[in-house]
């Protein structure tokens, strides 16, 4: 189990931990989507790939040429192929907030993640033990 320590933030602190960490958990949900459109795309080529074969084998050499010389070396943006997007985002970007948003947990938090949760979790456990509940 991971411990976690409850740092002493203000407010301002709090907040800006919790939108960092926010914004790490989507651009991470926006990588999966890369990682679909890579595999979709990587996917549609497949077939195009398939339908080159069976092109030719029905004699309709140009269409096959062209799908071969044409649409299957060809990048999906600027030459380049999903997988080397995929990449430079994964090593470049990605890797760039995420050592940033460990960075400011880091000085601010001592490294702990969660701080807004962890308080909302304390706040309702303790709220569900006190004796000043309304009666039923």
């Amino acid at each position: 189990m991971v411990e976690y320590t409850d740092p002493d933030l203000n407010e301002d602190e709090r907040a800006a931990l919790h939108n960092l960490q926010i914004g790490i958990e989507k651009f991470y949900r926006g990588y999966g989507a890369l990682l679909e459109w890579h595999h979709l795309v990587g996917g549609g080529m497949d077939y195009f790939a398939e339908a080159e074969a069976q092109l030719r084998a029905a004699g309709h050499t140009e269409f096959a040429d062209t799908l071969r010389d044409v649409h299957l070396p060809v990048g999906a943006i600027e030459d380049r192929w999903t997988y080397e997007l995929v990449d430079q985002f994964r090593a470049e970007f990605l890797a760039d907030v995420t050592a940033f948003e460990g960075d400011v947990r880091e000085a601010l938090a001592d490294g702990s993640p969660h701080v807004t949760e962890r308080r909302q979790q304390r706040e309702w456990r303790e709220r569900a033990e006190r004796d000043d509940r309304p009666p039923e």
